[in-house]
């Protein structure tokens, strides 16, 4: 389809002019700029411009959302209007990265390094919490725990603690792992750097407190300097520093070692260097600042708790907007590592259900069936730990459920840190949280579950249902709420619900000289179905490009929905394809989020680009575990673009597993005769 120049003209003015424009590159489905001022964007320009189907800001770089098929005509017609020259993906982030003020980078940098290692610690936290089913006393039978009532469950008791304990006495080499390669060099050095931090041959840093008392601690004389010989097991600064080090002498050493003799000297003198200032400089001033950290936090908490509970507790949710709380996984360690326990994870817990049962309430009041539907799924996961869709796909939309949410995990807040809750370790938060729980607080746990689940819950379905016997008024007439489903409450026409398109056999056409052709679009992966609403990108769950379906993948495999070609295969990163059938639909098929950054790593593509091919045929292969062990939704979206003559879909399922070759959407095209 040709594309009229003067709107891509205008979108470039839209953005501020060329000379507003620092790079510009481009991905299967949006432009991506960063921008020396983004003040400069004329939004509404935008939102006017045929072109655009919408548009964004996220992590400093500016994105306008175009389509596949079209946003690759565009971009080439921008440069050649621009004369500007064409930039990778990462020449777009990493200026865009230089934009974000120094709080925003180290945010970002600490989510980049915890969130890769994430699934380890989960299922840490989650073993650890049946350990103390097992051994806590008092849970099952009076005074005793279930061990010492039915001894022939100890041992498996203790190869659960075994198992459960590894990733958190061994997380120096995890996070040694993430942060290297985060700060570019090479994270099979950090393993061995966190392996060197936590070696058995040192005074574990868990009995470091009992030897200081005792005079025991252990000492390398180095030249009559005495160096003390401990671990940092469960400590987090000193193998996060380390590692910022460790990847800077490897990169400094790569650029000037010639290549015959790198495998020679890079890596040994880089950790050889890294090693020495780690336990004489780095490790001593590191554990002493985590030490007065959180003994200062401790301390603000035991002084003031009620406070701290009400902000901590009750401001969380905020944190998971701005993405902040993967920085307090680093202080939970601390505690943790420092104290036995962290009173932020319970907290953290009871904010969880607090947005779910926000969510759950919505359910009550949202007309939609959908919308319903959403509203349930959203606070199932949020109950289980992740709020994400609960928080964006429903509570922060109609704003009202959300703040329930805050002032309920703000109380529940409250009473946990009065009462000194605390977890023995991280894992998955929500309901299953109280696993973490030192069992002897389980009873106030509870309690505070109770009030994040009535409070949120309640006040929202109030608060809604008091909204809803509100008239609203229309161009002077007062309309009842029941009658407005395509109403919005700031006057403006929203679009129909599904539920308002008429079936099938009712579609009109446009014209006598037009037929219909519906075409069934099979599942193209084995997975389950969610609304695009759940998806974590706003130009897929705002449906900025066109109607669909997402699924979470339970295999890495891509089939053909049916039968027809290959229109367009990202050919390096293969991480998307568009696929046209023989009656001249098309559907893009965008194999997780962000998944572009991967260059192609772990995807496997058995077609390309003009390959006719068959419903049923293998497409694409990807690696579920290494698109997570990115930090990377897995979650993909299914999508009908707009542009089409697309009279209807029908989402099937939804919500539902389903199998390969089963329908999940029907599409009614317009066709001329």
């Amino acid at each position: 389809m040709a594309i009229d120049r003067k709107n891509v003209e205008r979108i470039v003015e839209a953005v501020g002019g060329k000379d507003n424009i620092e790079a510009a590159t481009h991905c299967v489905t949006r432009l991506r700029f960063a921008l020396a001022d983004d003040s400069k964007v004329d939004t509404k320009a935008l939102d006017e411009n045929d072109l655009v189907k919408g548009q964004f800001s996220s992590q400093g770089q500016f994105q306008v959302v175009i389509g596949p098929g079209l946003v690759d005509q565009v971009y080439n017609e921008m440069m050649d209007i621009t004369g500007g020259t064409r930039a990778s993906k990462d020449d777009v982030k990493t200026l865009a990265s230089k934009k974000q003020n120094p709080i925003q980078r180290a945010i970002k940098t600490l989510a980049d390094i915890f969130i890769p290692i994430l699934p380890a610690i989960v299922m840490a936290g989650l073993l650890l919490g049946i350990n103390n089913l097992l051994t806590g006393p008092g849970i099952f039978y009076e005074g005793q725990s279930l061990i010492q009532v039915h001894p022939e469950w100890a041992d498996v008791a203790s190869i659960i603690n075994l198992i459960a304990s590894t990733a958190f006495t061994f997380l120096p080499v995890l996070i040694g792992w993430s942060a290297v390669r985060q700060f570019g060099g090479n994270p099979l050095l950090g393993i061995v750097l966190g392996l060197i931090l936590v070696n058995p041959d040192l005074l574990s840093a868990y009995q470091y407190a009992d030897a200081k008392l005792e005079g025991t601690v252990p000492v390398w004389n180095l030249f009559g300097f005495d160096v003390e010989k401990i671990g940092y097991q469960g400590q987090v600064l000193p193998v996060l520093v380390s590692a910022y080090i460790l990847a800077k002498i490897e990169k400094f050493l790569d650029k000037r070692v010639h290549d015959s003799i790198k495998l020679l000297v890079v890596a040994p003198v880089a950790l050889l260097v890294t090693g020495f200032l780690a336990f004489i400089l780095v490790g001593p001033i590191t554990f002493a600042i985590g030490n007065v950290l959180t003994s200062g936090l401790v301390s603000i908490f035991d002084s003031f708790a009620a406070l701290g509970g009400l902000i901590y507790g009750g401001l969380y949710a905020l944190l998971v907007i701005t993405g902040m709380h993967h920085t307090f996984l680093a202080v939970d360690f601390q505690l943790i590592g420092s104290n036995g326990g962290t009173f932020l994870w319970p907290m953290l817990a009871l904010s969880n259900i607090a947005q779910g049962a926000a969510a759950l309430a919505m359910m009550f009041i949202l007309k939609e069936q959908k919308a319903k539907g959403l509203a349930v799924t959203s606070s199932i996961s949020a109950f289980l730990g992740v709020t994400e869709p609960a928080i964006f796909g429903v509570n922060i939309r109609h704003k009202y459920p959300f703040i329930f949410g805050m002032v309920g995990s703000g109380i529940a807040g409250v009473l946990l840190a009065v009462n000194n809750v605390l977890a023995s370790s991280i894992g998955v938060g929500g309901i299953p949280g109280f696993l973490s729980i030192f069992p002897n607080q389980w009873g106030v746990f509870f309690l505070g579950m109770a009030i994040v689940l009535v409070v949120p819950f309640t006040g929202t379905l109030l608060f809604g249902r008091y909204q809803m016997s509100r008239p609203i008024r229309n161009q002077g007439k007062e309309i009842p709420q029941d009658n407005v489903e395509n109403e919005r409450t700031d006057g403006a026409t929203a679009a129909p619900t599904r539920s308002s398109v008429p079936p099938v056999s009712e579609a009109s056409t446009s014209t006598d000289a037009s037929k219909k052709v519906m075409v069934d679009i099979a599942a193209p992966m084995n997975g389950k179905v969610v609304p695009l609403a759940e998806v974590p990108d706003p130009a897929f769950a705002e449906k900025q490009m066109g109607q669909g379906i997402a699924i979470i993948p339970s295999e890495g495999k891509v089939y053909a929905p049916f039968d027809g070609q290959v229109a367009h295969l990202i050919k390096k990163s293969k991480h998307a394809i568009i696929l046209t059938d023989t009656n001249g639909v098309q559907i893009l098929i965008h194999v997780g989020i962000n998944t572009v950054s991967l260059k192609g790593e772990g995807f496997i593509a058995h077609v390309e680009t003009g390959d006719a091919i068959t419903k049923g045929q293998l497409l694409l292969e990807f690696d579920i575990h290494r698109i997570e062990q990115a930090g990377l939704p897995v979650i993909t979206p299914i999508i009908v673009p707009d542009g089409q003559e697309l009279i209807q879909e029908v989402v099937e399922y939804e919500g539902e597993a389903v199998q390969g070759q089963t329908r999940v959407l029907q599409a009614v095209l317009h066709s001329e005769i």
